[in-house]
């Protein structure tokens, strides 16, 4: 505690010059405070920019888990996922096309009455039958919106 009172009394000595009233700092000292702050912001400044281009990619993925989820709900009521031509609007809608559900959930399998578009605005790519050996597979084609891509560019995929 007394190392620390004599810390702070020689930081108040240092300010103060013999006259009694406070000196400034010179241009030196302001300059190195503001190169110390433009070197961290230019290190630390980059790491939180992307924060909200990867909560875009976390959200495309718990939106196509909760697509899967009321795409089971409706495969268990029906005996089969809608088809690549029914698309993901058969969890809001009753198809009107072949094969047509049979115990179809009068409200439907999603909460809301709408089909969610992905965080970027474009819409999640259904197919059922899969390419990949799955029952029904769903994409989201990320940032860019194109096939392909890396990082938040890339695609977000259902069977991945």
């Amino acid at each position: 505690m007394k190392n620390l009172f004599n810390l702070l009394k020689n930081m108040f000595k240092y300010f103060v010059n013999r006259s009694g009233g406070f000196k400034g700092f010179s241009l030196l000292e302001l300059l190195i405070v503001i190169t110390i702050i433009a070197i961290l912001s230019v290190v630390v400044v980059p790491r939180f920019m992307d924060i909200p281009q990867k909560a875009r990619v976390e959200a495309a993925k718990q939106q196509i888990s909760s697509f899967g989820l009321a795409l089971d709900r409706y495969y268990l009521d029906n005996g089969r996922y809608p088809t690549t031509q029914q698309g993901l609007e058969a969890l809001i809608q009753k198809p009107s096309t072949d094969p047509a559900p049979n115990n179809y959930n009068p409200g439907g399998y999603l909460k809301k009455n709408q089909i969610p578009n992905d965080p970027w605005g474009n819409p999640f790519v259904y197919q059922s039958p899969g390419e990949h050996g799955n029952d029904y597979e769903i994409l989201s084609y990320g940032a860019d919106g194109k096939d392909g891509g890396d990082g938040v560019d890339a695609d977000i995929k259902s069977w991945e």
